[in-house]
């Protein structure tokens, strides 16, 4: 402890010139600082897109009362899922704690808005509601009507206009709508929202389904849910399951088909790369503005670095004072561009219905990555200081 109060002494005391430096020019560290903001904020946005990409199209995965899932091996992504032998549904149940194995149907539909009039993409989903599929209250609640013909689940949180829609629903008012050229009735709400993949979500039974899109065959299945008996090993289960089915389905558990989901939109979409791409341009953007503004200040003070030199002070100090300079500007330029990041969520939030949240963790990578990019541009700046000469300087 007394070790320290030198050096904090020390500290205390020293002439703070990066900061006098800085400050004597303010309209061009206000500039430095208005860039290095703008950087933190094209990296917030494009991090917050990706996330709300990853979340958007989770949300329904997350939401399945399963263990183990069964899908195609050409299967792509949810609404790309492909289709197996429902007698795979038999088979699962003859492995040793498997209690139950139903169907789950997933497909796009273009959906009339039935205010608007206007068409757009809904995912439409069928289970069976004798066995609930999804942990949604709101969902299980109407398992009997969507038993009804033509009946189906709305989501309230579908990006577009359906205030009234919605309205009425809520007063107990059935709304009818034209889903694939066929007439439907909405008769209740859940919650799940819009993703980058669809617009909203329309749940109904399986036989509801089937008639929506009677191409397709009902002997196929687009993905099994299975739930085990009290006490089972999911991963045990899951080996049994393997070596038994035919190589014609995989066997996942339910947090693989999460990571599923994500590597598909991550590694097999432009989307993924472009977001991680709008991060690096941040990034790099941002080490540009401040390399440009500390390299002017040094060549604008070389004289006084020249002297500093001659007077016996060594690189290291020198060099301090623009790394100095860099950690202030990225403190300055981080609070204005979290703030502003702050609003765009906001923003966005309201305008598509995507979950655009600022959290913990990104804001402190984001400030992370301000420091870095700070960093590296006070090390390219302070190039021509260390091979200064004091006797080229006068």
């Amino acid at each position: 402890m007394i070790g320290l109060i030198k050096p904090l002494e020390q500290l205390r005391r020293r002439t703070p010139l990066g900061w006098l430096q800085l400050s004597h020019d303010k309209g061009r560290m206000l500039v430095a600082v208005a860039g290095i903001a703008f950087a933190d904020v094209l990296m917030f946005m494009q991090l917050g897109f990706q996330n709300a990409l990853y979340t958007s199209n989770t949300r329904l995965h997350q939401s399945l009362e399963t263990d183990l899932v069964l899908i195609h091996p050409q299967a792509r992504n949810l609404i790309n899922l492909s289709s197996f032998p429902r007698r795979r549904l038999y088979q699962a149940m003859n492995v040793p704690g498997v209690k139950s194995a139903e169907p789950l149907y997933v497909k796009i539909a273009n959906w009339k808005n039935p205010e608007t009039r206007r068409e757009t993409s809904l995912m439409v989903v069928g289970f069976n509601p004798d066995r609930p599929a999804f942990a949604l209250p709101e969902v299980n609640q109407n398992l009997s009507a969507i038993k009804l013909p033509d009946t189906v689940l709305f989501d309230r949180a579908s990006r577009g206009d359906y205030q009234g829609t919605i309205a009425q629903i809520a007063e107990g008012k059935a709304v009818k709508a034209e889903v694939e050229r066929r007439t439907i009735n909405v008769s209740g709400l859940f919650t799940v929202g819009a993703s980058f993949a669809a617009d909203g979500i329309l749940m109904t039974s399986d036989q509801n389904y089937l008639r929506l899109f009677p191409r397709q065959n009902a002997a196929s299945v687009n993905a099994g849910l299975i739930q085990l008996q009290p006490g089972a090993d999911p991963v045990e289960v899951q080996q049994v399951l393997k070596s038994y089915l035919p190589a014609d389905v995989k066997v996942l558990t339910k947090q693989e088909f999460i990571d599923f989901e994500k590597n598909y939109w991550a590694k097999n979409t432009a989307i993924g790369f472009v977001f991680n791409l709008g991060v690096a341009m941040g990034f790099v953007v941002g080490v540009i503005i401040v390399y440009q503004v500390l390299s002017t200040d040094v060549s604008d003070h070389m004289g006084e670095y020249a002297t500093f030199k001659a007077m016996g002070y060594r690189n290291v100090y020198l060099l301090g004072i623009v790394f100095e300079e860099a950690l202030i500007l990225s403190v300055l330029g981080f609070l204005p561009g979290l703030g502003v990041s702050f609003g765009l969520y906001s923003i966005t939030r309201k305008a598509t219905n995507l979950p655009l949240y600022m959290t913990l963790i990104r804001a402190v990578a984001v400030l992370i990555l301000n420091v870095i990019m700070c960093t590296i541009s006070g090390a390219i700046a302070t190039r021509k200081l260390q091979a200064a000469d004091p006797a080229d300087m006068f």
